[in-house]
C-alpha cells in the first residue's frame, strides 16, 4: 500500500513501499484511510503479468509499424463496449473530457481517482473498453481498445479497433451541451487512444473515412505511445488540418522509470507530433515516476487544464 503525505500543492506526496506499484497498469481507488486515494494491483498476478508482457511489447511496434483494416479483424463484428461512469461537476460544467483506462483496467477505477481532483467545472466522462480477444494472445480476452496480431517491427495495427474506440469517444462527446470544452485523454494504452483521436479530429475522419465531428479543446495522455505514427503525416494535409494541429492543446507526461512503456516511446511519440504540427504540445518527465500515476503529475494535469480550458476563477 502507498503511503501518502499531504503537499501544499493540489494533491499528496506519495512514497511508494513495494515493488509491484511500479508495474501495475494504474487502477487508482479510494482509500480506506483517510487518504483520497491509493494505488492497487488491477488483477491478480498471473493474469496481470501476461497484460504487462504484452503491453511493453505492443510499444516496440506502434511507432513503425503499417496499419492494417479489416484484415486483423472481422469489420462488421460490433464490439460491444462496457459501463461507463461519470463524475459531474460540482461546480459550473465548463468542460467534458472523456478518460480512457489502460489495458486491462476499467472505467470505475479512473472515475474514482478524478472525483477527488479539484477541478469542480470538469465533467468526466470514464468508459470501459470491450473486452476481445487479444490474437498475439491466441484469443486471450482482456479490456482493450485495440487488439494487436504479432510482435515483428512490420507488424500491422488495428485500425478498425481504434476508429471503434474513438468513434466510441466521439458518441459520447456528441451529446454535451455546445458551449461546453470538449476533451479526450487517457493512461496508456488509453493514452495510445486519446491521440489517436486526436489525429482523427485534425484530419477530420477516421480512419474509415467517416467523420470526425467534434471539436476537441484538449487533449492527454499519460505514460502512453502515439499509434499508426508512419502515418501521422499523410492525416496533416491543407491549412485546415495545419492549423487545427497546430492549435490543438496537447499535454504528454512520462516517468523515466517506466519499465511498461519506456520514456523513450513517450519522447518519441512527442517528438513525432510536434515534427508533424502539433506545436502546442506539452511533455512533462518525471524522474521517480513508473506505470503509475503519483500526486505531482496529477498536479500538472491540473494546473494544465485549468490554464488550457481557461477555468481559473470559475465556480
Amino acid at each position: 500500500m502507498a503511503h501518502i503525505q499531504k503537499s501544499p500543492s493540489c494533491g499528496y506526496q506519495m512514497r511508494y513501499k513495494t515493488q509491484w506499484e511500479k508495474k501495475i497498469d494504474r487502477k487508482s481507488v479510494k482509500s480506506k484511510s483517510k487518504s483520497p486515494w491509493c494505488l492497487r494491483s488491477i488483477v491478480r498476478s498471473h493474469t496481470y503479468t501476461l497484460l504487462v508482457w504484452i503491453e511493453s511489447l505492443i510499444i516496440n511496434m506502434s511507432l513503425g509499424s503499417p496499419s492494417f483494416g479489416s484484415g486483423g479483424r472481422n469489420a462488421s463484428k460490433a464490439l460491444e463496449f462496457g459501463q461507463t461512469h461519470v463524475v459531474k461537476p460540482k461546480g459550473k460544467h465548463l468542460a467534458t473530457i472523456v478518460w480512457l483506462h489502460g489495458l486491462g483496467d476499467n472505467g470505475a477505477s479512473w472515475s474514482q481517482l478524478l472525483e477527488t481532483i479539484p477541478l469542480p467545472n470538469i465533467k468526466w466522462i470514464c468508459p470501459t473498453s470491450p473486452s476481445q480477444p487479444i490474437t498475439l494472445f491466441g484469443g486471450f480476452p482482456s479490456n482493450a481498445w485495440f487488439d494487436v496480431s504479432d510482435l515483428s517491427e512490420e507488424s500491422k495495427q488495428d485500425v478498425d479497433g481504434l476508429d471503434a474506440s474513438a468513434a466510441h469517444v466521439l458518441s459520447l462527446l456528441s451529446n454535451e451541451p455546445p458551449n461546453v470544452k470538449l476533451g479526450v485523454g487517457g493512461f496508456s494504452m488509453g493514452a495510445a487512444t486519446a491521440l489517436y483521436s486526436a489525429s482523427c479530429f485534425v484530419n477530420g475522419k477516421l480512419g474509415n473515412d467517416d467523420a470526425y465531428s467534434a471539436h476537441l479543446d484538449a487533449v492527454i495522455g499519460l505514460s502512453g505511445w502515439l499509434p499508426c505514427a508512419k502515418d501521422l503525416s499523410n492525416k496533416i494535409e491543407g491549412d485546415e488540418a495545419a492549423a487545427r494541429a497546430s492549435s490543438l492543446p496537447i499535454l504528454l507526461c512520462h516517468g523515466k522509470v517506466d519499465d511498461v512503456v519506456m520514456f523513450r516511446y513517450g519522447e518519441k511519440s512527442s517528438e513525432k507530433l510536434i515534427s508533424t504540427g502539433f506545436q502546442n504540445l506539452t511533455f512533462k518527465t518525471y524522474d521517480s515516476l513508473g506505470h503509475y500515476t503519483m500526486p505531482e503529475e496529477m498536479d500538472d494535469v491540473c494546473s494544465w487544464l485549468t490554464s488550457k480550458l481557461e477555468l481559473k476563477g470559475d465556480s
